[in-house]
């Protein structure tokens, strides 16, 4: 009898163990977009070094770059752009967008408003990528960890 309530104790314990660990959350899935799995469309966007940046000088490039920097903002505040980031080196890949939009059209018109597109200094390489709909969360979290803004 003992090992019976034994191995029920242990039974029932693994199997609260497992029903915890899956705490689906419906209200923050719709929040997010999120499907059955947890997953989203999203619209990627590979930032590559534009064909006319020896054009400028070295000061043209700064306000360049201060002006895409500007922009990652204010796409980031409508709540359009997830994530961005550079790439180390030097290479013609110099850094990626992941925006929250329906289509590559919307994408593309957003990428439009950046500065070094404009000017050539970059351009971009569009595609619709399926990722975590809790990637929608990461500016807030990343908020919490960081000492120093951009």
């Amino acid at each position: 009898m003992k090992k019976l309530l034994f191995s029920l104790s242990l039974l029932l314990g693994f199997s609260t163990l497992c029903f915890s660990q899956n705490q689906y959350d419906e209200p923050l899935a719709t929040k997010l977009g999120a499907d059955e799995l947890g997953m989203k469309k999203y619209v990627m966007a590979f930032l590559l070094r534009g064909d006319r940046i020896s054009e400028y000088s070295a000061e043209q490039r700064q306000e360049i770059q201060a002006g895409h920097m500007a922009n990652i903002g204010k796409m980031a505040e409508m709540g359009k752009l997830v994530l961005a980031g550079p790439f180390f080196g030097n290479e013609d890949l110099r850094g990626i967008y992941i925006f929250d939009v329906q289509s590559i059209e919307e994408a593309k018109a957003l990428t439009e408003t950046d500065p070094a597109i404009k000017a050539g200094v970059l351009k971009m390489d569009l595609k619709e990528w399926y990722g975590s709909a809790a990637l929608l969360m990461v500016n807030e979290l990343h908020e919490k960890i960081a000492k120093k803004s951009f």
